[in-house]
């Protein structure tokens, strides 16, 4: 059988290594990116001024799962975008080979061995929890039952200061018009078992403060999910000042990160109360609003953040001038700056989006000395004293999570990475007063 490729059309694609095992690709073909647990062999691979995921897999399975990331991308899941489907591998001998999926890879993305390892404060684990309660409940709205829900299936990424869950694994997906409440409670009861079962994993390898208690870290997960689903598909009935109850609900919905594209509003029989539930709920926001205006695409927490400063600027400056416009002239005198201040060698560290985040809550820490202290100071002295000590949340790290390198000082970790971010002083955050400070 001839070499088969479907999905991305790039001759390109056929100078890798296909006729040789996936384990044994040779060491310049590969990015050494921190990789998680998987039941099949992954590598990361260079190319063309990108990275690629490729898994080995059966071909079937691999065409599958290829279909359901490309639809679920379709619907806007947080997932990783599918690349390629690579049939027909045969070694030198003539020998079948595994078929591969290839995927992009997510940057800035970390797989949780690397996030719960090293002694993780409670309000770090908090974040995480809600990222992947967040993750679930947005493929059951979008009728995708996970099948294998875990934290190894799951990628994260920094978002200012929560984080974000991606979908990596769907293999054992599928998609359906609506979930059934026994499906939506499969799925919760299997993230509960594996993330135990992870934890516990942990935990005999040493990776895992002891105060962390793996029961308590699974019933966290299923009642951040149940406190979620409940907030985006509740039913509330009122009988008077509904019009203020409605804008109430829309609200606190848009708080978390969710458009309400449709109502259902039912009058009860005596006609004196009514019903409210919401049909359709999308996230992403905030992270929408922003790309309108700005055309930033960033995450939904991080978005949030640099809306609160953008509103905070056009109060200021502009508060009679179209949104459009101070949006613009915000991104040129504020946003801009700000990230063109990181010295080149830093930019791979963390994502712009994510540095003007940090420079924020650097400033409101510098201004509890000094009140008047300007964005520009701000960002020179989180250049100076902040970013240098952060992990580079790009960079090529060189091996598996957990494994020790042959020269460990010229191959840091990924553990030894993520403590010296947990080691850095934590500044306050949230986005209240601290904003209120000259530009």
């Amino acid at each position: 059988m001839a070499l088969k490729i479907t999905g991305v059309v790039d001759p390109a694609l056929l100078d890798l290594p296909w006729s040789v095992p996936l384990e044994t690709w040779p060491q310049d073909t590969l990015a050494a990116l921190p990789r998680g647990i998987s039941r099949h062999v992954v590598r990361f691979v260079r190319f063309h001024g990108r990275v690629l995921a490729v898994k080995e897999t059966v071909s079937p399975m691999a065409h599958r799962e290829f279909d359901m990331l490309r639809e679920l991308g379709r619907m806007g899941a947080p997932c990783v975008v599918p690349f390629a489907v690579v049939d027909g591998r045969q070694d030198a001998d003539g020998e079948e080979l595994a078929a591969a999926l290839v995927t992009e890879h997510l940057q800035f993305s970390l797989p949780y061995r690397a996030l719960f390892s090293q002694a993780l404060r409670d309000d770090t684990l908090d974040r995480l929890i809600d990222a992947l309660a967040v993750l679930l409940v947005r493929l059951h709205l979008l009728g995708f039952y996970w099948g294998d829900v875990s934290l190894s299936n799951a990628l994260f990424r920094r978002d200012a200061e929560a984080f974000s869950a991606y979908l990596v694994d769907a293999e054992t997906g599928d998609l359906h018009h609506a979930l059934t409440e026994g499906q939506r409670r499969y799925d919760i009861d299997l993230a509960r078992t594996n993330i135990i079962g992870e934890m516990f994993d942990l935990q005999a390898a040493e990776e895992l403060d002891n105060a962390v208690d793996p029961l308590e870290l699974g019933d966290r997960i299923e009642e951040r999910y149940r406190e979620l689903w409940s907030a985006l598909t509740g039913k509330e009935t009122f009988s008077e000042n509904v019009r203020y109850h409605l804008a109430e609900r829309v609200k606190a919905l848009n708080e978390l990160g969710f458009d309400v594209a449709e109502l259902d509003m039912t009058q009860t029989s005596d006609g004196k109360e009514l019903s409210i539930r919401p049909k359709v709920v999308d996230a992403g926001h905030h992270s929408r609003r922003l790309l309108r205006l700005t055309g930033l695409d960033v995450q939904e927490n991080q978005a949030r953040r640099l809306l609160n400063d953008l509103d905070e600027f056009r109060a200021v400056f502009s508060p009679d001038e179209d949104e459009v416009l101070v949006a613009h002239e915000w991104l040129a005198r504020v946003f801009e700056p700000t990230v063109r201040a990181v010295p080149r060698e830093f930019r791979r560290k963390l994502e712009p989006a994510q540095v003007f985040h940090e420079v924020l809550d650097h400033r409101w820490f510098l201004a509890e000395k000094r009140p008047d202290v300007t964005m520009p100071e701000a960002a020179a002295s989180y250049v100076k004293n902040v970013l240098p000590e952060r992990p580079d949340e790009e960079a090529v790290l060189g091996q598996i999570i957990g494994t020790v390198p042959s020269d460990e000082s010229e191959a840091p970790t990924e553990t030894r990475a993520i403590r010296a971010w947990q080691s850095l002083p934590r500044t306050r955050t949230g986005t209240q007063a601290r904003d209120n400070h000259p530009r």
